[in-house]
């Protein structure tokens, strides 16, 4: 798996004019094609007159999935430049569609290319952009009496505190850098006196 990667850090729209051409370019996160594909669609619903809607998305975190469309644009001028412009700035989980309200003027084939991958440029300044962290889910559980000071230190030395449960006992699920597991196993049995337990699980991402 990737260390990490970054993506976008908000859906948001952006919009730009050339030659009285409208592009608005819409962006959202997304997990899956299947998300990306319904934001695609409630993109075109929202702007059911736009002459085009033309997308791309990349999708894992080493950007294995990569799609793109120019929707009706002349090949190579929509879907390829905003894909480039993903890929070029190293977003992942993401998707950009931009809706062309046509202004009567023709761009050209170069016109296109700067203005479709212009407007995802600026829209990924204008909306931001977060790193994600690989970590490795660590469950920690500990008796009520010392729950409490357990995970509020968790929280006030930074670490990424999943989820918390209480039954006979409580269990806390938190997210470390593969790195740290050692340094947290002795820092846990020093604030514990060696009577929490911690279990190993599977690995996630979560915000840097």
């Amino acid at each position: 798996m990737q260390e990490q990667y970054r993506t976008l850090a908000r859906e948001g729209v952006h919009e730009i004019e050339i030659n009285k051409s409208r592009f608005l370019c819409a962006l959202a996160p997304v997990a899956t094609e299947a998300e990306a594909q319904d934001f695609i669609a409630r993109i075109r619903k929202e702007h059911p007159t736009a002459r085009h809607h033309c997308f791309a998305y990349v999708l894992g975190a080493d950007g294995g999935i990569q799609k793109a469309s120019d929707d009706g644009e002349p090949g190579g001028t929509a879907g390829v430049p905003m894909l480039q412009m993903l890929v070029r700035r190293e977003v992942r989980y993401v998707v950009a569609v931009v809706t062309r309200y046509f202004g009567g003027v023709k761009l050209g084939a170069g016109g296109l290319i700067r203005a479709y991958g212009g407007v995802v440029g600026e829209a990924l300044d204008a909306l931001g952009t977060v790193t994600r962290q690989r970590f490795r889910l660590v469950t920690v559980t500990v008796d009520h009496q010392r729950a409490g000071r357990v995970e509020n230190d968790l929280r006030t030395t930074g670490r990424a505190v999943r989820e918390v449960t209480y039954g006979a006992e409580v269990s806390i699920e938190i997210g470390l850098p593969e790195a740290d597991l050692d340094a947290f196993r002795a820092w846990l049995a020093d604030l514990t006196a060696g009577t929490a337990r911690m279990a190993l699980g599977g690995e996630a991402y979560g915000d840097l």
